[in-house]
């Protein structure tokens, strides 16, 4: 049974910052590309960031760029999103996702693109 675990939300000030971990299990990590969305109250899911099986790839959102850093632990199965210089628009409950595809491309982008899904873990910014 494939489990996907987020965890390290919390309430923070806005120019804080948090690190959010996803603990995967019952998968290959290795053989899977990860993925971080996130919904804000009252919006749709959005993408935030991705990275390659290897970790050597990486794609993100306009809105996190040089704010936000994805990486993966393929030896403890475990992917991770660090937030720097957080904004109160950040606010959202945060996804991770796996992806069997080989490769990191624009469809990456797209919720639909992934084959399993965490529960979400909750980041409130506050001004």
């Amino acid at each position: 049974q494939v489990q996907l675990e987020e965890s390290g939300g919390r309430l923070v000030q806005a120019g804080g910052s948090l690190r959010l971990s996803c603990a995967t299990s019952g998968l290959t990590f290795s053989n899977y590309l990860m993925g971080w969305f996130r919904q804000p109250p009252g919006k749709e899911r959005e993408f935030v960031a991705a990275i390659s099986r290897s970790g050597g790839t990486t794609r993100y959102a306009d809105s996190v760029k040089g704010r936000f850093t994805i990486s993966r632990d393929n030896a403890e199965n475990t992917v991770y999103l660090q937030l720097n210089s957080l904004k109160p628009e950040d606010t959202a409950v945060y996804y991770c996702a796996a992806d069997r595809n080989v490769h990191l491309t624009s469809s990456s982008t797209s919720s639909r693109t992934y084959d399993h899904w965490g529960q979400g873990t909750q980041v409130t910014v506050s001004s």
